[in-house]
Parts: C-alpha cells; sequence; structure tokens
C-alpha cells in the first residue's frame, strides 16, 4: 500500500524546488522511462534505488526535464550522477551572495558569468545556473571525455549552445592558469572538489556510502565504478584540502578578473586550513555559506579581492546587473 508524505525537506534553500517529495506520478508522465525504477520501501513511500546509479541517472533526467526544460540529458557509464536537489542549493546560494553586493537584488541574465571548474560530464551546474537564473557559463575539466559529453548535452538543447562554453584545461596541476584569459571578467566562479586523496580512500567511502543506501547489498570489490565516478571526480593528490589550497593561491593572480570565487568544502577540519592560506593571499573578504541535504552537510567557501566600492565600480564597468 502507497503511503503519502508530504513532508518539506527544510534544510534545503528556501527557492529549492525539489523541498517536498518528489512527484513521481509528474515526473513519470513528462519521463515514462522512470516508472520501472520507482518502488514502495518498507514505509509505504514512493521512491528509488539509490545506491543504483542508473536509477539516480533516470530520476535526474525527469527532473530535468520536468523542472528545468532539458530534454536531452545523458552521462557516460561510470562518470558521477549528481544529485539535482543539491546542486540547485549551490546555485542559489551563490544568487544570494550576488544579490549582498546588488542592493539586495539578484542579478539576471546572460551577462552573469560564471566559471564552473571540474564540471564533469553531466554540465548540471552550468545547466541549473542558465535555467534558473539565465546566467552564462565557462565549464571546465581535465578530462576530454566528460567535456565531449557535456558537448552533446549543449547540442541536443539547443537554448544552452549560446549560454554555456566548455574549455578543456590541457594542464592537470593548474585550475585556472590556461582558462582565465587577460580580458575575461567573471561573476563567479565554483566548484565541487574531489574529496579523496587517493583512490583507496575513495574506494572506501563509496563503500560506505552504497552499504547506507542499500544495507542488503553484498561487499562490493568495486564500489566506486559501479557508483559512478572517475578518478579525477574522486580523488587528487593532496585531496580536498590540497585542491582548494592551490585554488587559493591561483586565484590571487586574477584578483580582478572576478568578483567571488568559491568551492564547496565537505571536510569541516579543512575550514582553519583554508582560512589561514585565504588570510595569506590577503583576501578582501570570506565568507561561509553553510548548507545541508539529508544527513549530509557541506559548505561554500567564498572569497573576494575587490572592496565593496571596487566590487560597485567593477560591476558597473562589466556586468549588467537587472532585476
Amino acid at each position: 500500500m502507497k503511503a503519502t508524505d508530504n513532508s518539506e525537506k527544510t534544510n534545503l534553500h528556501p527557492r529549492n524546488l525539489h523541498r517536498s517529495r518528489y512527484d513521481f506520478k509528474l515526473l513519470i508522465s513528462n519521463c515514462p522511462e522512470l516508472k520501472s525504477h520507482v518502488a514502495i520501501n518498507l514505509h509505504g513511500i514512493e521512491t528509488v534505488d539509490f545506491s543504483n546509479p542508473v536509477s539516480v541517472k533516470v530520476l535526474n533526467k525527469a527532473l530535468l526535464q520536468t523542472y528545468y526544460d532539458i530534454q536531452n540529458w545523458d552521462i557516460p557509464r561510470n562518470y558521477l550522477c549528481p544529485p539535482i536537489p543539491g546542486r540547485a542549493d549551490y546555485i542559489h546560494y551563490l544568487a544570494d551572495l550576488l544579490a549582498e553586493t546588488n542592493n539586495g537584488i539578484i542579478p539576471l541574465g546572460s551577462d552573469v558569468l560564471g566559471l564552473d571548474v571540474g564540471t564533469g560530464s553531466n554540465c548540471i551546474y552550468p545547466i541549473l545556473g542558465n535555467a534558473i537564473y539565465d546566467w552564462s557559463f565557462v565549464a571546465t575539466d581535465i578530462d576530454k571525455k566528460a567535456i565531449e559529453n557535456c558537448s552533446k548535452i549543449i547540442e541536443r538543447n539547443p537554448k544552452l549552445i549560446d549560454a554555456i562554453s566548455l574549455q578543456l584545461q590541457i594542464e592537470s596541476r593548474f585550475i585556472f592558469k590556461n582558462i582565465i584569459t587577460p580580458e575575461d571578467r567573471f561573476t563567479f566562479t565554483m566548484c565541487n572538489p574531489p574529496f579523496h586523496a587517493s583512490a583507496e580512500e575513495a574506494n572506501k567511502s563509496t563503500s560506505r556510502k552504497v552499504s547506507n543506501l542499500n544495507p542488503k547489498e553484498k561487499k562490493n570489490n568495486n564500489p566506486v565504478l559501479n557508483f559512478g565516478g572517475q578518478n579525477d571526480e574522486l580523488w587528487c593528490n593532496g585531496g580536498e584540502i590540497g585542491f582548494v589550497t592551490q585554488m587559493i593561491y591561483e586565484s590571487a593572480k586574477y584578483a580582478m578578473q572576478c568578483q567571488w570565487f568559491t568551492t564547496l568544502v565537505s571536510k569541516r577540519e579543512n575550514l582553519s586550513s583554508i582560512y589561514k592560506t585565504l588570510n595569506k593571499v590577503n583576501a578582501a573578504s570570506i565568507k561561509t555559506i553553510d548548507m545541508a541535504q539529508g544527513q549530509k552537510t557541506s559548505r561554500i567557501v567564498a572569497w573576494t579581492f575587490l572592496s565593496e566600492a571596487q566590487q560597485k565600480s567593477w560591476k558597473i564597468q562589466n556586468v549588467d546587473f537587472q532585476q
């Protein structure tokens, strides 16, 4: 017997479209493929198996079709399949951050230009940012196959062609070098950095994740591939703290070319080191924005090298902010 559950996910951003439980009837009407992945759980509630990357991918397709007018979206096997609600939260909190220095008004339109570092094969942040606020993006990655798949997504959704440009980072040890040119002016950068410092660490984390989502799942010797995620998406030398530290030092070289640099930080224990590095490079302002989805907590760390006066001058010169 199917139960009804109208509980609201109050930890999601107030503007997030996914605060209520998924309307599977509506989603299946837009994406019939989803029907075979929906089942009634032990509590009598409709859901999908979130430990199954295929089910999560089809749910994403349905969400993108239903709420964001993306009719053709897919990712290659074994690439990360992002949770749409959590990704949308990052976009909404960025909008609030930009509004703080724009008289409380969220900037809309294609003149707001974001740089998505490590967009993956899914291109999800640029897709959501464009759908919700009509922003434009440059999306980068070190994985050629990921960039190629993003190109397919854009080609299959013509409204994205003028909104999202792609760039392959040819030197994996760098983040902004080769990407930001002297002429570029970005409203913000964003990033979901690799969390882990090694493949072994990533495997252990994914094993726990799969076990938590599906306790009956047998021990899996290769959970990363089954759950989704390439090496570059899951880990890098130095882990999250190493990646973010590199990003901060590089950002100082482009201090006057971006209004806000931002990144997700999953591990709270990394914040102290991140703040110290930001102080070393003389960031003018540092903000930490807490985020939560279900039992997972994270946060956005944002920094700028511009004073408030410089930000206002910068906006007037480079970005046509509008209500």
